[in-house]
């Protein structure tokens, strides 16, 4: 039983190990669009890697461009520093969960979604 808790994180690959908390940017240029996303394990920032993504050239295919398994902050300060070399080519980037226009985070509301029906629902007998 061990063995098989052991191999099963390792088949599922090192993006599902990291898969737990994201911190992420997007960046578009007309119609193109980047994606930069850290990769780490909830309540620490290593190990960590760095994922890059061109949504409409390799839709579903990233890169990992680096990789940290000792220095804090390694992932958080390479990523930022492509956000800034893009930005420096002409590309609009912003962290996820903000506006690209404003660079403001946009909350979104969505209580109707989660209010309960108004309508009565009718239950039918069972006959037990």
């Amino acid at each position: 039983m061990k063995t098989s808790l052991v191999i099963v994180p390792l088949m599922l690959g090192p993006a599902a190990l990291f898969a737990a908390e994201t911190d992420a940017y997007r960046c578009s240029l007309d119609e193109l669009t980047r994606r930069v996303e850290i990769l780490h394990e909830p309540g620490v920032s290593v190990p960590c890697e760095v994922h890059y993504y061109k949504d409409a050239e390799m839709a579903g295919e990233h890169e990992v461009l680096w990789r940290a398994t000792n220095e804090a902050g390694y992932c958080e300060a390479r990523a930022a520093e492509l956000v800034e070399k893009l930005r420096g080519m002409g590309w609009t980037c912003w962290a996820a969960g903000q506006s690209a226009a404003t660079g403001e985070t946009q909350e979104t509301d969505d209580t109707e979604t989660l209010a309960p029906a108004e309508e009565e629902i009718e239950i039918p007998d069972s006959g037990g």
